[in-house]
């Protein structure tokens, strides 16, 4: 069931990138300690919560984009999109194969699902991540219209969730430099993009196929949610990885 495709990935849409990427930097040294998984979540390789590596800083008044993870350790980071369709097996799941994925909500889909977030968030392990309040295309709009999407996202969820986001997303992946700017202005450190997609049960990879140390893997709350969240855990385990939190590679 689960195929390799090397296909332009879909995250709604992708986008081949105006710029240069950066993959994390500065390994840390490896901490003694740290908060541990949360209810329902399985141990890992290192106390998770901790910080393992850090993204470059924020410069120029611009978050850095990052692709991948540079990695010698055989780690896959879940990265999971807007919350369109609020499967109800999806906390469930989770419990049973923890991955630890970063949520990149927008507050459209959120709005009135706030418990149900919150329950996943607060008993999986997962991170609360950006996608702007009503996903659209954010290449080439001005700076405030970008700044107001990034903006209201975070204040929304900080008031419905209880978590402020520092982690955004671009919807489609598409981007420009007023992005990275409105990004930084609205307290993110980081811009997250993705090597590898999950789409109908069906894992695909920019390159190559198999995921690989370091890959960002994009799926979706939609209807597929079961078909396309086992697929990932099946492929990762045959690729031999391990899904870890995203964020805490991101410092």
């Amino acid at each position: 069931m689960v195929a390799a495709a090397a296909l332009t990935l879909t995250a709604c849409s992708a986008h081949e990138p105006d710029r240069q990427e950066v993959a994390t930097s500065q390994p840390n040294p490896a901490p003694g300690s740290g908060p541990g998984p949360g209810p329902g979540v399985a141990a890992g390789p290192y106390p998770f919560g901790s910080v393992q590596q850090k993204a470059p800083a924020v410069a120029n008044g611009e978050v850095p984009l990052v692709r991948r993870i540079t990695t010698d350790k055989p780690y896959v980071f879940l990265t999971m999109d807007d919350g369109a369709v609020p499967d109800p097996d999806a906390l469930k799941l989770m419990q049973q194969n923890a991955t630890h994925p970063v949520l990149f909500l927008n507050q459209k889909y959120v709005k009135g699902h706030e418990a149900y977030f919150k329950q996943i968030l607060d008993a999986t392990g997962a991170t609360l991540g950006d996608h702007t309040v009503n996903h659209p295309n954010l290449k080439g709009k001005p700076l405030e219209f970008q700044r107001k999407e990034i903006c209201d996202d975070a204040d929304d969820f900080q008031k419905g969730l209880g978590v402020r986001p520092s982690i955004f997303r671009p919807p489609f992946g598409n981007y420009d430099q007023n992005t990275l700017r409105a990004a930084a202005a609205c307290g993110m450190r980081v811009a997250v993009l993705w090597t590898a997609a999950v789409n109908d049960g069906v894992v695909q990879f920019q390159s190559g196929d198999k995921l690989k140390p370091g890959d960002i893997v994009l799926m979706h709350f939609r209807k597929t949610f079961k078909e396309d969240y086992t697929a990932f855990v099946e492929r990762a385990k045959k690729d031999g990885l391990t899904p870890v939190p995203l964020a805490d590679f991101l410092g």
